[in-house]
């Protein structure tokens, strides 16, 4: 074979000064195993944890196996202990001391438990012509005529009048029966396809039959809705009037599987931002004797503006900073002012099918690993948290100093339209924060797809982040 020519000075130059970033299946193999054998416990996380409240009590399992404890106020901690704080079932903080003072900084990494689903209304119970439904009330951005056709589970609880608490679970164990919202045959829907795509399916038709047999008894006017109440009185205690003091969700019933005859991509529902979630938490769980502080917060409410006491849009983050900095005799102002946050949320990744809607240049790739958002919001940057050129620096050289696989992007086009992370409330705690996460493939979909080996160097970025 004929040796290789000498390199043009042109050549050498553009080697000097373009970048690419690479495909980690081509620059580091080894990954494509070490990958796969992590994504085996994320999947399981995933279908243990298809609503907020259960990511809490599945992170909670695992942290008070690592040896985490409950946080105490007013207790004195040591470098290398582990706390944890749960926030109302639905939101839960996670540290490890460090050895600097806490007024030399924090680290934080923050992503949500939250996704898109369908909340069942207050009063959801009701027969048409005997057949039994459940209204709902969709929750955070959805494409509405995705849910039609899907098979979905129950999930939530319900506070009984003597005040005990019941957890609800239909349609995941083998053998369990599903729930589904019907949609016209073809042969019938020559009106429905002039809707509008948003409106292939509109809100007040995401109704999901329940049941179809009636309760025997002549004299009753709803005997359908009445068998279906008698099955949940039977297996739950519950009443009607039980609804109203109840958070249902209804959830896709699809466990988490693995995608493409080359297992490289990971499926499942409820992948934002639980892939971050579950990256971090590990992260977490795996550092030991940081230099810094660590705070690991799984939060809710993201999908809907970060709303509420259990979202980042609230002060229960800043009332645990203040309890921290309390017990360390320092300020809370000099624990933000010198922290650096990680907002750990997913982004879109290109989708040759859909390319239109992405500026090709600045868009994120599966298989390029994780994706570092300056910003997100809409339009002018509007709503956004623009991350400043030192802590991308910072960021960065985090990552590269433990040869984690990154890349950068914007969430879409230009005026395409957008979206928000729990960026901007951190930040407004007078905090250096960045987007951190992987990309995403149909984004907030019934079934959303990732890489693994986007997932892996997530998760290696996250555990750099706590060493610096």
């Amino acid at each position: 074979m004929a040796e290789e020519k000498e390199k043009s000075e042109g050549k050498l130059l553009e080697e000097k000064l373009f970048w690419k970033f690479p495909h980690i299946g081509k620059m580091a193999p080894e990954q494509i195993e070490e990958a796969a054998d992590f994504c085996e416990g994320y999947k399981v996380f995933l279908n243990e944890g298809k609503t907020e409240r259960e990511c809490v009590l599945t992170a909670v399992r695992m942290l008070e196996k690592a040896g985490y404890r409950p946080f105490e106020r007013g207790k004195q901690y040591q470098p290398g202990d582990k706390v944890y704080q749960v926030n109302r079932h639905k939101s839960i903080l996670a540290t490890t001391f460090g050895q600097e003072p806490l007024d030399k900084g924090v680290r934080i990494n923050g992503a949500h438990i939250d996704s898109p689903r369908l909340d069942l209304k207050p009063c959801p119970l009701y027969e048409k012509n005997e057949i039994a439904f459940f209204k709902t009330h969709y929750y955070g951005g959805i494409r509405k005529y995705q849910w039609g056709t899907v098979p979905l589970a129950l999930h939530g609880v319900a506070v009984k009048k003597d005040g005990t608490t019941i957890s609800l679970c239909i349609g995941e164990e083998p053998g369990d029966p599903v729930f589904c919202i019907s949609d016209l045959l073809p042969h019938l829907a020559a009106k429905q396809n002039e809707r509008k795509l948003a409106e292939g399916l509109k809100g007040e038709e995401l109704n999901i039959i329940v049941g179809s047999l009636p309760f025997q008894d002549e004299a009753v006017k709803e005997p359908v809705k009445l068998m279906t109440m008698k099955l949940l009185y039977e297996k739950y205690g519950l009443t009607e009037a039980d609804f109203f003091r109840a958070e249902i969700e209804m959830v896709p019933a699809q466990k988490a599987v693995d995608v493409g005859l080359d297992r490289s991509m990971v499926g499942a529902y409820g992948q934002d931002d639980r892939v971050c979630a579950y990256t971090a938490l590990m992260a977490e769980l795996e550092t030991l004797h940081p230099k810094y502080t660590t705070v690991t917060i799984l939060t809710d409410k993201e999908e809907i503006g970060s709303e509420g006491n259990t979202g980042m849009n609230s002060a229960y983050l800043k009332h645990y900073m203040e309890d921290l900095a309390e017990i360390s005799g320092v300020s809370v102002r000099d624990v933000f002012r010198n922290g650096l946050c990680l907002s750990s949320d997913v982004n879109a990744a290109f989708d040759p099918t859909f390319s239109e809607v992405f500026e090709a240049n600045n868009a994120s790739y599966v298989n390029k690993g994780c994706v570092l958002t300056k910003y997100t919001g809409a339009r002018g940057k509007s709503g956004a948290n623009d991350a400043s050129a030192e802590t991308m620096a910072r960021v960065i050289a985090a990552m590269e100093g433990d040869h984690v696989y990154w890349q950068a992007g914007e969430l879409g086009a230009v005026d395409q339209g957008g979206g928000g992370t729990i960026a901007k409330y951190v930040a407004q705690l007078d905090v250096d924060v960045v987007d951190l996460g992987v990309p995403v493939l149909s984004m907030h979909a019934p079934f959303e797809m990732v890489s693994k080996l986007d997932v892996y160097n997530t998760y290696k970025a996250f555990k750099a982040f706590y060493k610096i």
